[in-house]
């Protein structure tokens, strides 16, 4: 069950125009690595997660992510906001702008859309984590990848707030992968969920 409230995780609040910029950001919401992908991950693989505390993790996390795909799109509205035809032609936003005006619509930088292919969800818990860690990795060097191309503070503030957040998520995705990893087999090298062998060799 969520609670909704009418204010963002982080504040977003831009003064100049890019619709540039806004096409770059614009993967954090539906590109491979952004937060409708992840947060789709995990609300998805919460459900085949039998140790609780992991499942709450997960529920966490992917709450969170929804908030920060808010967040995304805030900061894509505001950078694209009554911007004139002369903007939109520099900043070389018309081939989405032909097939959406400036309504938010989930892809990527390149203009690939959103597709729940971008994320697994596999049903093996450490299998599970290991393929979380290293989104959250690929999501923190996405954000990298932005900030090296933003020189207005006011975008920078929340773009820096999202890269830390996908560091928090990385090391609480290693602490539930720990905690997988300690209720398996010590001998179990391979790190194979017991749990989950199939009945064929037996």
């Amino acid at each position: 069950m969520w609670t909704y409230e009418r204010r963002l995780q982080h504040p977003v609040n831009i003064k100049e125009r890019n619709p540039r910029l806004a096409q770059v950001i614009m993967s954090q919401f539906g590109g491979p690595d952004g937060e409708l992908a992840a947060s789709q991950r995990y609300l998805s693989q919460r459900y085949s997660t039998k140790n609780r505390k992991v499942a709450g993790i997960l529920t966490d996390i992917g709450t969170e992510e929804l908030a920060h795909m808010e967040m995304v799109c805030a900061i894509v509205h505001q950078l694209t906001k009554d911007i004139t035809p002369q903007e939109i032609l520099e900043g070389n936003f018309e081939r989405y702008y032909v097939d959406h005006t400036l309504a938010l619509w989930p892809q990527s930088a390149g203009g690939i859309p959103f597709n729940s292919c971008f994320f697994q969800s596999k049903g093996d818990p450490i299998t599970d984590m290991i393929e979380n860690m290293a989104a959250e990795q690929k999501a923190r060097t996405t954000y990298d990848n932005i900030l090296r191309l933003v020189h207005d503070h006011d975008v920078c503030d929340p773009i820096k707030f999202l890269r830390q957040r996908e560091i928090n998520h990385f090391q609480r995705f290693g602490e539930a992968l720990r905690i997988l990893l300690e209720e398996a087999d010590s001998k179990n090298f391979y790190a194979v969920n017991l749990d989950y062998l199939p009945d064929m060799c037996k």
